[in-house]
């Protein structure tokens, strides 16, 4: 489990799939590349599964699409600026 503040490691699908192809040769399981590298067996029985149906491609990384009006809606006061700011992204949203 993460710890409060800690970042979480962004994988490349080179590394995951480094990991993953001796249990794709079936030349070790899963438990024991669990054992080996300390990561979690679900993390990786589902990268194994991602492998299988969509090939190398599916460990590609996605982009993800932030919430642009989330960094505004975690402050209680916000500056005259930045509330300005909020409701000009608000009407651009709306629009």
């Amino acid at each position: 489990m993460a710890k409060k503040g800690q970042k979480y490691k962004k994988w490349t699908a080179e590394e995951k799939y480094k990991i993953i192809k001796p249990a794709l040769d079936m030349e070790i399981s899963t438990f024991q590349i669990t054992k080996d590298t300390g990561l979690n067996n679900g993390m990786i029985n589902n990268w194994i599964k991602i492998y299988r149906e969509k090939g190398y491609e599916g460990l590609i990384p996605k982009r993800k699409h932030n919430n642009p009006l989330a960094k505004y809606s975690n402050k209680k006061n916000l500056a005259k600026e930045e509330q300005l700011e909020y409701e000009n992204m608000k009407l651009r949203i709306e629009n």
